[in-house]
């Protein structure tokens, strides 16, 4: 089971910004942390963010430079990644995980896409 759902992509312009959320069921995720991942056509899937569980500490791929936030509503078992300053480099399908033990990740959503047009 992928007990992960995305929602929130769209087609922005250069400079823009999309809010994407990530809604978990089935279980509680408290404990996991929770990731962001990236994948373009023709491209290996990238590591975008990470929020750990329990004390929420981030971190972020290089490329982010300050332009994306990952949150999370422990309440509401959903993870959040704010995403601003999009550029079109930025165009793919993002995709919600989660991971029980460090970066081993074990639940993956179905992916919301992203286009940035130039």
């Amino acid at each position: 089971q992928v007990p992960l759902v995305e929602s929130g992509g769209g087609l922005v312009q250069a400079g823009g910004s999309l809010r994407l959320s990530c809604a978990a069921s089935g279980r509680t995720f408290s404990a996991y942390a929770m990731g962001w991942f990236r994948q373009a056509p023709g491209k290996e899937r990238e590591f975008v963010a990470r929020i750990g569980g329990l004390g929420g500490m981030t971190s972020y791929g290089d490329f982010v430079k300050g332009r994306f936030t990952i949150s999370r509503e422990y309440a509401k078992n959903a993870v959040y990644l704010q995403m601003n300053s999009l550029k079109p480099e930025d165009t793919a399908v993002y995709y919600c995980a989660a991971a029980a033990r460090g970066y081993e990740w074990n639940y993956w959503g179905q992916g919301t896409q992203v286009t940035v047009s130039s």
